[in-house]
């Protein structure tokens, strides 16, 4: 199986190419962290992924995190910073005082993605399952 063994490691080094992180930035707001992961395509063009990660607890009081994920691609960008801006004037105006409580919260860490990385919090072994197959859907999932 040699041939196979190279697609393997060819594939795994293009997937590594997409999924390459060159910036990273958490907001931590309360009981929410957002990540704002700027990576490139294969054709090193950048796009934006916005993550909501929130610390959930099951009933046996282990916790896990639930994610919610938005791929911006360059060519939304502009429309998306613009819809951004609208809606958050519109509160401003509508809720005088609302947006500003940075007071109340550190504002955010703002890392290299590399540090980023390293700082991810150790998971015992039945929680890293977890966090490494939470994207793999089963149909009887469904």
């Amino acid at each position: 199986m040699e041939g196979f063994e190279k697609n393997n490691e060819f594939r795994e080094g293009v997937d590594r190419k997409f999924r390459k992180e060159i910036y990273s930035k958490a907001v931590r707001a309360g009981k929410r962290t957002y990540f704002f992961d700027v990576k490139s395509t294969r054709s090193d063009d950048f796009f934006l992924t916005i993550t909501e990660s929130k610390k959930h607890y099951d009933q046996d009081g282990k916790y896990y995190f639930e994610k919610h994920k938005i791929f911006l691609y360059k060519e939304d960008f502009e429309k998306f910073a613009d819809g951004l801006e609208e809606v958050v004037e519109f509160i401003r105006e509508r809720q005088p005082g609302a947006l500003n409580q940075r007071e109340a919260q550190p504002a955010y860490d703002e890392q290299p993605a590399e540090q980023l990385s390293a700082e991810e919090p150790e998971y015992g072994e039945e929680e890293q399952e977890l966090v490494n197959n939470y994207t793999n859907v089963e149909f009887e999932d469904i």
